[in-house]
């Protein structure tokens, strides 16, 4: 019988007491260790339980509301991104289906002037932050390494490195800290990356300087073809965060309600000054790794449909639905609102970019350094001697 959070965090949470100063609250009241299975407020079917833990309050049913809008959205851009890579619009494509609930919910529970630091699957949280859906698929068609202001709008680059933002997310937020101000950095992370060493650092880094991070693993089960069990022996990847001193959770990453609880707490925790939080979030990536990928080479399509039926989207809806706050004419609202929001990407995503050739220098240094500008000098004269190659017609072309 698997021991009660209470019974499992009772050592951890009096150790905690005991090395904290004076008037220090312990971590999140119950110590370190994590919830013994993940903290859900919905069933697969989307009715309302009772969560296995107390540490946390269900959040406003406007702010579910909202947040039903926003995955609606984000699902539909979602579908249309995937047909864009089949149209050739874009390089390459990593869907999120699946995990809506992750994404969104997590990103509504940070203030516009906090840091976002996501990974290349991370398009719709991207969108539901109110970056220009075009802007967030530059880098996946190929015409820049960004195609929105990280400065300007708080968020880093997606990265496909893996977790080399985590380092970027705890150095930031320390440094924010450092400042005066109450700023938090949330970094995503998917299940594979657990493993880089990139990841352990961060975690020691930010709990060593109280850096106000809250990290989140989106476990969805594979790291391309890899499966979580040749990727860690710990009980869940939250545990991962023990050892650091870092405060962890472990979330059912398809209920939208745990998510934007225990996000929002750890968020508080973290603009609270008590120090970073590890959470984990379970789900399932219900498409292949990218358009390139084969899944059917290591995953069985019963696996597949078995996750299809703990769908984030439909379970959320089912809860609103319930408690009188989604009918048919809302949700058909919605619908519209995102098969427009898709059809202005599709038209704008059909226009050609112009990339200029200068651009590939202008951001790799905050000032052009000598090499930098001796080689965008001999890029520009290469081009106009093949431009004077050319017939007339081609030069104006």
């Amino acid at each position: 019988m698997a021991p009660t959070r209470k019974a499992a965090n009772a050592r951890a949470s009096k150790a905690a007491e005991q090395a904290a100063p004076d008037g220090v609250e312990a971590p999140f009241q119950k110590g370190l260790i994590p919830a013994p299975t993940p903290v859900s407020f919905l069933d697969a079917h989307g009715e309302r339980v009772t969560p296995v833990t107390d540490d946390y309050v269900a959040p406003d049913d406007d702010d579910v509301l909202e947040c039903y809008r926003r995955m609606v959205i984000g699902r539909r851009f979602d579908a249309q991104a995937t047909a864009l890579t089949k149209q050739g619009r874009l390089a390459v494509y990593p869907s999120s289906r699946g995990q809506e609930a992750c994404q969104v919910g997590s990103v509504l529970r940070i203030r516009e002037d906090d840091w976002f630091f996501p990974t290349y699957r991370d398009s719709v949280a991207l969108v539901s932050r109110g970056i220009d859906p075009v802007e967030v698929l530059t880098l996946l068609r190929g015409d820049a390494h960004c195609g929105y202001d990280p400065a300007a709008t708080h968020t880093a680059a997606q990265c496909t490195p893996l977790a080399t933002q985590l380092l970027h997310a705890a150095g930031v937020a320390y440094g924010e800290r450092r400042q005066g101000r109450d700023r938090v950095a949330l970094a995503f992370i998917g299940d594979g990356a657990t493993s880089e060493g990139d990841f352990h650092e961060a975690l020691n880094f930010a709990a060593v300087f109280k850096a106000p991070v809250v990290f989140v693993v989106q476990n969805n089960g594979w790291a391309i073809s890899v499966p979580l069990e040749k990727q860690t022996a710990a009980p869940s990847l939250a545990y991962k965060g023990i050892g650091y001193g870092v405060v962890c959770e472990q979330v059912d990453g398809n209920d939208a309600l745990a998510v934007l609880a225990v996000v929002g707490k750890a968020v508080d925790w973290a603009r609270s000054g008590k120090g970073p939080v590890l959470i984990e979030l379970h789900t399932y990536r219900v498409e292949a790794h990218t358009n390139a990928d084969d899944q059917t080479r290591y995953r069985t399509s019963d696996e597949v449909e078995s996750w299809k039926q703990k769908d984030p989207v439909e379970r959320l809806a089912t809860y609103l639905r319930s408690v009188g706050r989604l009918d048919d004419d809302l949700d058909a609202q919605y619908a519209q609102e995102a098969e427009d929001f898709a059809a202005d990407l599709r038209d704008r995503m059909n226009e050609d970019a112009q990339p200029q050739v200068t651009s590939m220098f202008a951001h790799v240094y905050d000032g052009p350094t000598a090499q930098l500008v001796e080689q965008r000098d001999m890029v520009l004269e290469e081009i106009e001697a093949e431009r004077e190659t050319l017939p007339a017609s081609g030069k104006d072309a």
